[in-house]
C-alpha cells in the first residue's frame, strides 16, 4: 500500500519542479514588460516620442497623453476584476488560465511595441490622428495585459492545493521579478546604444526606444509560453467546485461583503501611489537633479540584488516572525529612506543608501500583502458562504494598474511642470522646479507610506494565527453541515445502507465525548469517534475518493463509494502549524482503497507545540444517518484493519 502511494508521488514532485521554474521564468518577462510601460513609457514621451515637435506643441500633446493615460485607467479599474471573472469562468482543456496568459501576453507584447513607435511615427507626421489611433490602442493593450497578469498570479490555488508549495510559487514569481530591475538597469544605455546605431546621436532618441520596446516584448511574449507549456494545473473536487458560473452580482457582493480584503487591499493602493510617485520619477531624479544620468543603472541593480535574498527568505523569516512584524519593519525602511531622499539629494552616496533602505524591504511588503489576501479568500467563504477566488486573485493586478496611472499622470505633469522635457539638463532646472520635483516625489510619498503602515497595523486582523482559527471554524462547519460540491458519484436512491470502517491510525479508541483538547477541556461536538495514535500514519478507512483537504494538511475530506461523508482530523490545535509536520500522499479527487497511506505526521512536533495528537473521524452528513454503532469499546487498542464502525445511512 505505501508502495502504491509512493509510486504516485514521484512524478508529482518531478511536474511541481518543472511547474515551479516555469512559472518564475514567466515573470520574468511579464515583470519587464510592466515595468517598461508603467515607469518608462512616459519618460519616453516627454523625451523622445514628439522630437522635432514645437515645444509649445509638443508640451500639449505630452499633457494629453498624460490625461488620456490617466483617466483610461482609472476608467478600467472596475474591469479587472471582471477580467478575473472571465478566466474564473473559461473552461477549456488547456485549463482556465493558460489560454489567457498565451493571448493576453502576446498581444500586449506586441501592441507595446506600437506604442513606443509613437503608434508608427504619427505622434511627429499627424498628431490628430496620432491621438484617434491611440486612444484604442492603449485601451486593448492595457485589458490584455490585464488578463496576463490576472492568469498568472490566480493560477496559483490551481497549480498546487499544497500550503507551503503554494508559499512557494508565490516566493518564485516574486523573485523573478526582477526582470523590472534589469530593464532599470539597461534602459538607458540600450536606447542611447541603439539611438547610436540608427542615427549617430548620443542620447535616449526615438529609435532606441523602439528597439529597446521590441526586445522586451520578444522576451514577455517567450516567458508567456514558457509558464502555458512548463506548468500543470490540477483537477481535483475542490477546483470542480469552482467551475460553477459566478454572475457579475455574485462577484461584486463578494468584493463589496469581503471586508478584510478591503482593509487589505487600501494600505497597498496607498503604498502603491506612493511608491508609483517616487519610482516613476526615480530616472528624473538622477538626470535633473543629480546631474548623473548614466548612474541610474544603480536604482536597478540595488533592488536585483535584494530581490535574490528577500523572496527565499521570507518565508524562513515568516515562520518565527509574525507577516505584521515584517511589513512594519519594512515600512519604516522605506519611510527613512525618504527622509534621506529629501535632506540629501545632492549626495550620490546618500542616495545610493537612501536607495537600499527603499528597495530592499519592498519584497517583504509584496509577499505579505499577498499572502494576506489569499487568506482573505476563506474569511469571505466564512462570512459569506461563498469562495469569491477570481474577485480576490484580481485585486491586486488592479490595485496595480492604479497606481500605475497615478505614476504616468505624476510623470508627465512633474515633467513639465518642472521643465524637465526635452533637451534639458541639471543645470537648467530652477529651485523652483527641484522644490516641486521633491514635494512629489518624496513628501508626498513619506506621507502616504505613513498612512498605509497605520491602516495595515490597525484594520487588518487576518493575522496567521486568526486564519488558522478561521479555518478551524470552516472545517466545524463542514463536519456540522456536510461537505458540500462534490460528495460521490452515487446516485441519491433514498436507499438504507451500510458502511464498515476501519481505524485510519493504529491507537486507541476514544468516544467524542471523551475527547481532552489542547486547552484541556474535555468534550468534542460531533458525531463520530476518535483514536489517541500509536504512529503517525494515516490510512483509508473504506473504498472511496479524497473530495478535499485544506492548505494546513491536517483535514482529509473523505467519502466512501457508498456514499458516506466524513472528515479525518489530524490532532487539535494542529491548524496553527499551517502545514508543518504533515506529508500528504494523496492528490484531491484521488480513487484510494481500504488501507492506503494517505498522510504521515509527526507526534513529536506536534506535542511539542503544545497541541494534542488525537484523530478524529466525524460524519458530515448527520440527517442521513438512521444509525451509528462503534463497535469497539472505549479504551481499546486497535490496528488499522479493525474494524470500528458500522453505520447505517440513506443515500
Amino acid at each position: 500500500m505505501e508502495d502504491q502511494a509512493t509510486k504516485a508521488q514521484h512524478p508529482k514532485k518531478d511536474k511541481s519542479l518543472s511547474s515551479i521554474v516555469s512559472f518564475a521564468i514567466a515573470n520574468l518577462g511579464g515583470s519587464a514588460l510592466y515595468m517598461t510601460f508603467g515607469t518608462y513609457f512616459m519618460i519616453y514621451v516627454t523625451t523622445a516620442m514628439f522630437t522635432g515637435v514645437p515645444a509649445a506643441t509638443a508640451n500639449k500633446l505630452i499633457a494629453m497623453i498624460t490625461s488620456l493615460v490617466f483617466i483610461i485607467r482609472i476608467a478600467e479599474i472596475f474591469v479587472d476584476p471582471i477580467l478575473g471573472n472571465i478566466v474564473d469562468n473559461t473552461n477549456t482543456k488547456w485549463g482556465k488560465f493558460k489560454p489567457w496568459l498565451i493571448i493576453g501576453g502576446t498581444i500586449s507584447a506586441l501592441l507595446l511595441i506600437v506604442l513606443f513607435s509613437g503608434v508608427f511615427g504619427l505622434s511627429r507626421m499627424n498628431p490628430l490622428w496620432f491621438t484617434i489611433l491611440f486612444i484604442p490602442i492603449f485601451i486593448i493593450f492595457d485589458v490584455f495585459y490585464s488578463f496576463r497578469d490576472v492568469s498568472y498570479w490566480g493560477m496559483v490555488p490551481a497549480l498546487t492545493e499544497d500550503s507551503h508549495e503554494r508559499s512557494i510559487y508565490t516566493a518564485a514569481g516574486n523573485f523573478t521579478g526582477f526582470g523590472q530591475n534589469i530593464v532599470t538597469m539597461i534602459v538607458v544605455p540600450v536606447v542611447t546604444y541603439f539611438t547610436f546605431v540608427f542615427t549617430g546621436k548620443h542620447n535616449e532618441g526615438q529609435a532606441g526606444w523602439t528597439v529597446f520596446a521590441a526586445m522586451i516584448a520578444v522576451v514577455a511574449i517567450i516567458c508567456s509560453f514558457v509558464v502555458a507549456l512548463g506548468t500543470h494545473e490540477k483537477n481535483n473536487a475542490i477546483r470542480q467546485v469552482t467551475k460553477k458560473k459566478t454572475s457579475l452580482k455574485e462577484m461584486f457582493y463578494g468584493l463589496a461583503h469581503n471586508d478584510q480584503m478591503l482593509w487589505t487591499a487600501l494600505p497597498y493602493l496607498v503604498y502603491g501611489f506612493g511608491n508609483a510617485a517616487t519610482a516613476g520619477l526615480m530616472f528624473y531624479m538622477f538626470k535633473y537633479v543629480l546631474g548623473q544620468p548614466g548612474a541610474f543603472w544603480i536604482s536597478g541593480i540595488i533592488p536585483t540584488i535584494a530581490g535574490f535574498f528577500t523572496s527565499p527568505l521570507f518565508p524562513i523569516i515568516n515562520k518565527y516572525v509574525p507577516r505584521k512584524i515584517i511589513y512594519c519593519v519594512s515600512m519604516i525602511s522605506m519611510i527613512l529612506a525618504y527622509v534621506i531622499f529629501i535632506v540629501s539629494t545632492d549626495s550620490l552616496p546618500m542616495v545610493i543608501f537612501g536607495l537600499v533602505l527603499y528597495y530592499v524591504p519592498q519584497g517583504f511588503i509584496f509577499m505579505t500583502i499577498i499572502l494576506t489576501l489569499t487568506d482573505t479568500i476563506e474569511y469571505g467563504q466564512l462570512k459569506n458562504g461563498n469562495r469569491n477566488e477570481a474577485v480576490t486573485l484580481a485585486i491586486r493586478p488592479m490595485l496595480d494598474k492604479m497606481s500605475g496611472a497615478l505614476s504616468n499622470a505624476i510623470v508627465g505633469w512633474v515633467a513639465v511642470a518642472t521643465g524637465m522635457t526635452g533637451t534639458a539638463t541639471a543645470a537648467s532646472i530652477t529651485p523652483a522646479g527641484i522644490h516641486l520635483f521633491k514635494g512629489v516625489a518624496f513628501y508626498a510619498g513619506l506621507v502616504l507610506l505613513i498612512l498605509a503602515l497605520v491602516i495595515y497595523m490597525t484594520k487588518v486582523k487576518v493575522t496567521e494565527k486568526k486564519h488558522a482559527e478561521i479555518v478551524e471554524e470552516l472545517q466545524a462547519k463542514l463536519a456540522s453541515e456536510g461537505i458540500e460540491g462534490d460528495s460521490s458519484e452515487t446516485v441519491e436512491t433514498n436507499q438504507s445502507v451500510t458502511e464498515f470502517l476501519t481505524s485510519p491510525v493504529e491507537g486507541v479508541v476514544q468516544k467524542l465525548d471523551e475527547v481532552e483538547d489542547e486547552t484541556g477541556h474535555t468534550g468534542v461536538p460531533g458525531n463520530g469517534f476518535a483514536v489517541r495514535p500509536l504512529d503517525g500514519h494515516i490510512y483509508a478507512p473504506a473504498n472511496g475518493k479524497i473530495i478535499l483537504s485544506f492548505t494546513t494538511k491536517q483535514t482529509i475530506g473523505f467519502v466512501t463509494d457508498q456514499g458516506l461523508e466524513l472528515l479525518i482530523h489530524v490532532g487539535l490545535g494542529t491548524v496553527n502549524m499551517r502545514g508543518e509536520g504533515f506529508i500528504t500522499h494523496f492528490v484531491e479527487g484521488q480513487q484510494v482503497k481500504k488501507g492506503d497511506l494517505l498522510l504521515d505526521f509527526n507526534r513529536d512536533l506536534i506535542k511539542s507545540r503544545g497541541y494534542k495528537d488525537t484523530v478524529l473521524i466525524l460524519f458530515t452528513e448527520q440527517k442521513k444517518i438512521d444509525q451509528e454503532n462503534i463497535e469497539v469499546g472505549s479504551g481499546e487498542t486497535v490496528d488499522v484493519n479493525h474494524q470500528v464502525a458500522k453505520i447505517s445511512f440513506k443515500r
